[in-house]
């Protein structure tokens, strides 16, 4: 049985020689004064390194202190960086920095760190259902490992949205369900290696595919108000949900050629995701080699589809001495 324990902030530093002891594999932090503390947070990450470098550690991070000190110290342990999207409301108008936000993100993905982002709607005066759209595809663009909407999970301490004159109770509803989407097929469902490539032949922006499969989500019974929760799944049972909504959309637009590449690239990067999550070894049949699937040709589907020959392969999915391997 897996056992949980929680540290104050400052309890937090004199705890982390003992974690293993504690045989405490994750740990999620999420100190509003380390957040914007840079020296404080290369302090922690340097004592991660020396006391507790197995341990997965999720540290809430403000972007204004993410830069390349702090990024070449984050190399040093197994983390990921949860990333607080944030407006601001300046004389009546919403304001919402991309360059700045895109920036960090560029550096993060440049040194190969995980990150996620935190998104809220209805809570920044000025903020409307097209402003929260919009920050959503500029997140999902700059390929984040997950999107957390603290407004969407069950018991979460965070300030409602409110209606506003340009913010509706019908608005509200809409970004709920359109997060919950999200949260459902992007995060629980680790789409983030194909997710965008899924989109390009679509002709599709992320916040409408989600709007569409929050609609989808509604008529099988999986949406927010049914009571699922996408976190509490199996993966491959959110995988089966993501292949047939996929399945949907590709014939909606008469791309159902490519239909055979969407559904290898899915299953072959879902199986290898449960590797590093779950330690779960797998088989796959695959229509195509699995050399083309994990390729750099394997992020235009099209050409893809265009360009690859089939070749149907069992392919054998496990733990090697350095990491994730595959044979076939």
């Amino acid at each position: 049985m897996n056992k949980e324990y929680k540290f104050s902030a400052q309890e937090l530093e004199s705890q982390i020689s003992h974690l293993k002891e504690k045989e405490i594999t994750e740990l999620s932090i999420n100190d509003l004064s380390l957040a914007k503390d840079k020296k404080k947070l290369l302090r922690l990450i340097n004592k991660l390194a020396a006391e507790a470098p197995d341990v997965f550690v999720s540290i809430l991070v403000d972007a204004s202190i993410i830069d390349k000190e702090v990024a070449t110290a984050a190399t040093q342990i197994f983390c990921s960086f949860d990333i607080p999207l944030e407006a601001a409301c300046k004389g009546g108008k919403l304001l919402f920095d991309k360059k700045f936000y895109a920036s960090k993100a560029r550096l993060l993905n440049d040194y190969g760190l995980v990150f996620g982002f935190h998104l809220t709607y209805g809570i920044v005066e000025g903020d409307t259902q097209k402003s929260f759209l919009d920050r959503l595809d500029f997140a999902i663009q700059q390929y984040p490992n997950h999107i957390d909407f603290p407004q969407t999970e069950k018991n979460a301490d965070v300030t409602e949205a409110h209606v506003t004159g340009v913010f509706s109770a019908q608005d509200i509803r809409y970004c709920r369900d359109v997060a919950f989407a999200c949260s459902t097929f992007y995060t629980s469902g680790r789409a983030v290696p194909w997710f965008l490539s899924a989109l390009k032949p679509l002709r599709i922006y992320p916040s409408r595919f989600f709007a569409d499969f929050s609609e989808w989500q509604r008529c099988n019974n999986c949406d927010f108000k049914s009571g699922f929760v996408p976190e509490a799944e199996k993966h491959q049972a959110i995988e089966k949900m993501q292949l047939l909504f996929l399945n949907e959309k590709y014939e909606e637009k008469n791309k159902h050629e490519l239909l055979t590449v969407v559904e290898d690239i899915v299953r072959i990067n879902g199986a290898m995701s449960r590797l590093v999550a779950e330690n779960e070894e797998s088989t796959v049949k695959t229509s195509y080699n699995p050399d083309y699937l994990f390729s750099e040709e394997a992020m235009d589907f099209e050409a893809f589809n265009e360009n690859v020959e089939m070749e149907e392969c069992n392919v054998h999915i496990f733990a090697g001495s350095d990491g994730p391997e595959y044979e076939y």
